[in-house]
């Protein structure tokens, strides 16, 4: 990095700050796309993450005896980043999430609009602390969430509701494939 060596401190500073931002963004998407078991953007995002780190950790192991202000640029950038990825990923909303709801008024009514929505929904009757309620399932896109919620919420105020990340599911796997797979696939060959 011949181009830094000719400039001010706070320049080298300043591209060591960010390029520490950009590289733990990075590092916090690939982790949780790492959870989420997308090996293939965990991969591409590890590659560029170390690469975007070795560049920044150059520039502060060569000038740190000159100038210890690198130091501080580089540990500033960590925690910042850390806050920019994520809100990176909330804004991404990346994966699927299951949301269990107990409606002790109008748990039809919100079902309905959700279905409505082109949601899948299950529900079932149970027993709370004051008397029957409607508890209603949903597996839905996490970029979705907040606007199924708002529905849920306007069809019934009193309603309880908990939101949990999905690792893994099945759906779309119900699909069938559109020629024969396998041994009945051999079998038809002519």
């Amino acid at each position: 990095m011949h181009f830094l060596a000719d400039q001010p401190f706070w320049v080298v500073a300043a591209f060591i700050f960010c390029t520490r931002i950009l590289d733990v963004s990075i590092g916090t998407l690939r982790t949780i796309s790492v959870v989420q078991g997308r090996l293939g953007l965990s991969v591409c995002l590890g590659f560029f993450e170390v690469l975007i780190w070795t560049i920044a950790i150059s520039q502060v192991i060569s000038g740190i005896g000159e100038n210890p202000v690198y130091l501080f640029a580089y540990a500033g950038g960590f925690a910042a980043g850390n806050a920019v990825g994520i809100r990176l990923e909330r804004f991404l909303a990346l994966g699927h999430v299951v949301v269990r709801m107990i409606s002790p008024h109008d748990g039809l009514k919100v079902a309905k609009a959700l279905r409505e929505e082109k949601q899948r929904v299950t529900t079932f009757t149970g027993e709370g602390r004051e008397g029957p309620v409607l508890l209603i399932y949903m597996n839905c896109h996490r970029r979705k969430l907040k606007r199924l919620l708002k529905i849920a919420i306007e069809n019934d105020p009193t309603l309880f509701y908990t939101v949990e990340p999905v690792q893994s599911h099945n759906e779309g796997l119900n699909i069938p494939l559109p020629h024969r797979t396998g041994w009945r696939a051999f079998l038809k060959m002519k």
